[in-house]
């Protein structure tokens, strides 16, 4: 579908300043959400207890519009009674014409153009009255998918546009998938040209592999020049709108759009905890971009995408996306369990639809505060990027809280939360209440947090010249950790008493939760002065360990759970900071079993090589897709333990981490291994590497194995003639005087 055609119209409408939008990724302000914004995909199957099951539902969720596809197939009688269903009970119906997908490529041929209009007229004859509007069109960018190729689809528009004029009914299209803006250019072009366009302009608003609704999107102009064009959500929504309303089209609607589970689990393993979290951030930033009259999530019963989720897996999924054709409700309604992000709906369409937008307090930096008003209260719907924070009572004042309710993501009436996290919430005034900040420009703290921890809370610390975070049960496990662990009473015990103590001292402490249990502290005790130069500007040392362990633990890599971090504000000597942890219980370091590989031993503590390389290949997999790169990627810092034949393993000294939004490239991802695998001899590493890269260890490419060359002569290098080995000839000359 992409054609010279298309690229020519696309290059003519910039190129006349078409794109041309100020300030274009930023929210609108003071506009009106209409009543209906939020909506959702629905269908049901050959039972007819579906019909009263997504009815049920749709009650439950407090939505009164909602999109039906209806194709002209075998579910053809089983759409229609849905469809009845929901117009009986008084809903707004969107009803979405679909063609099969043989007969989409075969448009052009007579009969299928004869039998595509009597399927649309006999529909519209029966049905017109019962509809809200008719969508024409199906992800006409995607020929996989819908089966269309231009001329094929102008016809089928043409035929369907006619219809639908002589009945009186709305028509919208042409339903673009993604942000895709040559497509929209040359499709309002040609129906302008023939005097068929829609009253309604829809393009699937998606922007899941962008892993997060804020982000700008780096697939436009890559990586280098995100920051620069600043491609969000809101931004894209505000460029479509204007494309269609410099074609006569100004209303826009996004039919359909979700956050497939699946995909949410590659990067992040609470994948229906952040599905909850997205359906309220996608939503309120649509709705506060001022450009979109209404937003459907779909389909509302799928295991991968749904609300609702049918218990079933993925061999069970239509050969057809969904969001091209939502032909039918799989499953069994008994079988049927609702997800997070069916409460996350209910609750951001109570608050968005009808409401009035006033403006944002913060957005665009990685937190988002959003002001509405609806019923007589002011409400604000705030949450940070993932694994960011904000500090509440430092962005509003103690007395302003006081009068605040809080709602939580999922519609509970909370308790005052201590932070602002990923997971958003709700803040709500009456309409005379005087809502006062300390700073017109909220921020984020530079704390990295794991929201979606179980049965744990945040505590900020803020005390004399001590902050930092507790991480507890509750309030009055924190006070028992400060107590116990005030920093001023934290010193580092000699070498002999520590459990390293180099640029570190590492050493235990009792842990105050359960007698006989201890957890592990670390002080930076030797700073070089050149590192505390280069460190000025940096978090503390404690605050980067705290951050690095929080990334792995939200993306599913084992390590210590981290408990406390403290730092002494303007400490000029940067040693005053403190880190404690979990003690983690393991069976050895990963150095040790690559050394006895490397003497020739064959099993480690009873595991084979074989199975520790493919175990150990497994878990790099895992973590570089989660988007990690460790930077102190050495053996000693990966410990591993067995637990019924399984090899776990948990990353300890995280203070360099870094975390990437998607996987990580593949240059840091071999500066790791070469770290993890450098004490293994090289026919354990192409083991290795085989199972790692998913290919034979005989079809290694020398670019491949470069890298481990360059590490093992940087190494050597390092310890003839870099600082160990100034060291050592040092100690070599001494010892000769003596």
């Amino acid at each position: 579908m992409l054609t010279r055609q298309v690229v020519l119209d696309g290059f003519a409408y910039l190129l006349k300043g078409g794109f041309q939008l100020n300030k274009s990724h930023l929210p609108g302000e003071g506009h009106r959400i209409p009543d209906h914004f939020v909506g959702i995909c629905v269908a049901t199957n050959a039972q007819a207890g579906t019909d009263d099951y997504v009815l049920a539902q749709l009650i439950g969720l407090g939505l009164g519009r909602v999109r039906l596809d209806i194709g002209d197939d075998d579910m053809l009688p089983h759409q229609l009674r849905l469809l009845q269903t929901l117009s009986d009970a008084g809903l707004l119906v969107d009803v979405h014409l679909v063609q099969p997908f043989a007969m989409a490529r075969q448009m052009l041929d007579a009969e299928t153009q004869a039998r595509w209009q009597q399927f649309v007229e006999q529909f519209l004859q029966h049905h017109a009255t019962q509809i809200a509007s008719l969508e024409i069109g199906n992800t006409i960018n995607r020929k996989r998918w819908a089966g269309y190729h231009w001329p094929g689809f102008l016809r089928a528009w043409q035929i369907a546009h006619g219809l639908a004029r002589q009945y009186g009914v709305k028509v919208v299209g042409p339903n673009i998938q993604d942000f895709e803006p040559f497509y929209n250019i040359s499709a309002f072009k040609k129906l302008q040209a023939e005097h068929l366009l829609p009253d309604v302009h829809s393009n699937n608003l998606f922007v899941e592999r962008v892993i997060e609704p804020e982000q700008a999107d780096h697939r436009i102009f890559k990586f280098r020049w995100t920051r620069c064009f600043k491609f969000n959500l809101i931004k894209k929504a505000r460029l479509l709108q204007k494309i269609g309303a410099d074609f006569g089209v100004p209303a826009l609607i996004s039919p359909v759009a979700f956050w497939a589970i699946y995909r949410i689990q590659r990067h992040l393993p609470d994948g229906a905890q952040k599905q909850a979290d997205y359906v309220t951030r996608y939503f309120t930033l649509l709705a506060a971009s001022g450009a979109v009259q209404q937003a459907n999530w779909g389909a509302m019963i799928c295991h991968r995408e749904g609300v609702i989720n049918d218990g079933l897996d993925d061999a069970r999924y239509p050969a057809l996306e969904r969001v091209a054709y939502y032909r039918s409700a799989s499953g069994q309604p008994e079988e049927y369990q609702r997800n997070p992000s069916f409460k996350a709906l209910r609750t951001v369409a109570r608050w968005l639809n009808g409401a009035e937008y006033i403006a944002p307090l913060a957005t665009g930096n990685g937190l988002e505060i959003h002001q509405l008003r609806k019923h007589q209260k002011q409400i604000h719907v705030a949450w940070a990027v993932n694994g960011r924070c904000a500090i509440l009572d430092e962005i509003y004042a103690d007395s302003c809280l006081r009068k605040a309710e809080f709602i939580s993501r999922d519609g509970q009436v909370i308790a005052q939360p201590s932070l602002i996290s990923e997971i958003p919430v709700y803040l709500v005034w009456d309409i005379s209440d005087v809502v006062e900040l300390h700073t017109t420009q909220p921020a984020l703290s530079q704390t990295v947090i794991h929201a979606h921890i179980q049965g744990l809370k945040y505590y900020p610390v803020h005390d004399g010249d001590w902050r930092g975070m507790l991480l507890a049960e509750n309030r009055e496990q924190a006070i028992q950790f400060w107590r116990a662990w005030h920093p001023d009473t934290l010193k580092a015990p000699e070498k002999d008493q520590a459990l390293r103590h180099a640029r570190n001292a590492i050493w235990p402490l009792p842990d105050p939760r359960a007698e006989g249990k201890r957890v592990t502290v670390k002080q930076p005790v030797k700073m070089h002065w050149h590192k505390t130069i280069l460190d000025r500007f940096k978090p503390s040392k404690a605050k980067r360990s705290w951050n690095g362990a929080m990334e792995l633990l939200r993306r599913g890599v084992g390590t210590a759970m981290p408990l406390a971090y403290f730092e002494r504000v303007d400490d000029p000597g940067l040693k005053q900071n403190f880190y404690i942890c979990e003690y983690v219980t393991h069976d050895f370091a990963i150095s040790q079993a690559f050394i006895a590989f490397s003497q020739g031993a064959t099993a480690f503590q009873g595991i084979p090589a074989e199975r520790l390389y493919q175990a150990f290949a497994g878990f790099c997999q895992r973590m570089h897709a989660s988007g990690i790169y460790f930077r102190d990627f050495s053996g000693g810092n990966i410990l591993v333990s067995q637990q019924e034949k399984q090899l776990n393993f948990a990353l300890i000294d995280t203070a360099r981490l870094h975390a990437y939004p998607t996987a990580t490239p593949q240059a840091e991802r071999m500066a790791d291994l070469t770290r993890a695998i450098h004490k293994l001899h090289w026919e354990g590493r192409k083991q290795f590497l085989s199972y790692y890269l998913g290919v034979s260890a005989s079809r290694l490419r020398i670019r491949t194995v470069l890298p481990f060359y360059r590490y093992d002569l940087k190494v050597y290098l390092k310890r003839r003639i870099g600082r160990k080995g100034w060291k050592r000839l040092l100690r070599y000359i001494k010892q000769q005087r003596g």
